[in-house]
């Protein structure tokens, strides 16, 4: 991801991930270069920034403020404000009504924290349980983090597919150099058929044959 904002200084770069990159010394370390979008546990100890230290305070300086509500706690809390929005395209589908709450926090554990913006969401017709999120921009408006966020799903039905008809990640290689090649030669194969076939379609329409 560093190397990334290295070729394209000048670029806004937003990075979507699953919940395995929610690490706050990583969210920490790249929030100065780009913006991080991703998964936030409901029972993550959330915190107001530290105070401002008065002259002459004696001791060390605090690194948090007072602790806020988790996410879960905001779900059971019926003085939570929540904002009706619609998403489009989520996760593969059409518009999804959903009911959103947010603010800003400094996500906290001992020794490590990051300032983040976090977003509670929860489907209106009760389809999925309530999810949270995080982006390290709390300038974000909270409607644009689940946009980014569901964007992700086109990209791990590529993954999906690329791996049922193209046979990526089971290439039967013996050396690190051919499979490094491999792969990119079919992620480029995969996407030069899709160009074609969104060609074809826009004249008419695709009726594949299939085995009966």
């Amino acid at each position: 991801m560093l190397q990334a904002r290295r070729w394209l200084p000048d670029r806004q770069l937003i990075v979507v991930a699953d919940s395995s990159y929610a690490a706050i010394e990583l969210l920490n370390d790249l929030r100065a270069h780009l913006t991080v979008v991703t998964r936030l546990r409901l029972d993550a100890r959330l915190f107001e920034p530290a105070p401002l230290r008065s002259p002459g305070t004696m001791g060390r300086p605090r690194v948090s403020g007072t602790r806020l509500p988790s996410l879960a706690q905001r779900l059971e809390d019926a003085g939570t404000s929540w904002r009706c929005v619609r998403v489009n395209g989520w996760y593969g589908g059409g518009e999804r009504q959903l009911e959103i709450s947010s603010g800003t926090a400094l996500w906290y554990h001992p020794g490590k924290q990051v300032p983040i913006r976090w977003v509670l969401v929860r489907d209106v017709q009760g389809g999925f349980e309530p999810q949270g999120f995080l982006c390290t921009d709390l300038q974000v408006d909270p409607l644009d983090v689940l946009r980014w966020f569901v964007r992700r799903w086109a990209v791990e039905v590529t993954f999906a597919e690329v791996r049922r008809h193209l046979g990526v990640e089971t290439q039967r290689q013996w050396s690190d150099p051919a499979i490094a090649r491999t792969t990119p030669a079919l992620l480029g194969l995969f996407s030069l058929v899709t160009l074609w076939a969104n060609d074809i379609a826009a004249g008419a329409a695709i009726k594949p044959q299939a085995a009966l």
